[in-house]
């Protein structure tokens, strides 16, 4: 399955991961929940994701470094500050949790599974050959990099 790796968008991915978290809401039991807590819930987690996210983009900005995931091996920098300190991802670490946020708003448990293809696909298409291209680029510095930092969270 290399054919995979470092060709689907993440938002896409996450996309298409809603869409079918929302299908399985329409066709399996939802949950009973009061809708303003529920509301409440779902959207400070998608904002906790979205402001993750963007947090990530705002430090590849700044060390003026490719935010392209398709093209990892473009990197000019490793970018280990803000966000960075915390999870090596947080990009996909938002998209996790704003599909999470969506989960929580759908009250469909079945819904979750929709957030761990996410991340099992994100893990083993994205990240891992991401993680390669940042070993040959960055060699020493990222292999130090990731003994510290975790890969999600």
């Amino acid at each position: 399955m290399k054919v995979l790796e470092n060709r689907v968008p993440p938002p896409l991915v996450a996309l298409l991961c809603a869409l079918a978290m929302w299908g399985l809401a329409c066709i399996t039991p939802r949950m009973d929940a009061d809708i303003v807590l529920q509301g409440i819930a779902a959207g400070l987690i998608a904002l906790v994701g979205l402001g993750i996210c963007v947090a990530g983009v705002l430090a590849f900005r700044r060390a003026d470094t490719t935010v392209n995931p398709l093209q990892p091996q473009t990197a000019s920098t490793l970018v280990t500050d803000g966000v960075y300190r915390i999870t090596r991802n947080p990009m996909y670490l938002g998209l996790a949790l704003m599909l999470l946020g969506w989960a929580v708003w759908l009250a469909a448990p079945l819904t979750l599974a929709g957030v761990v293809v996410f991340v099992l696909f994100i893990q083993r298409f994205q990240i891992i050959p991401e993680e390669r291209a940042m070993a040959r680029l960055f060699g020493e510095h990222f292999i130090t990099y990731k003994s510290r930092v975790r890969r999600w969270i």
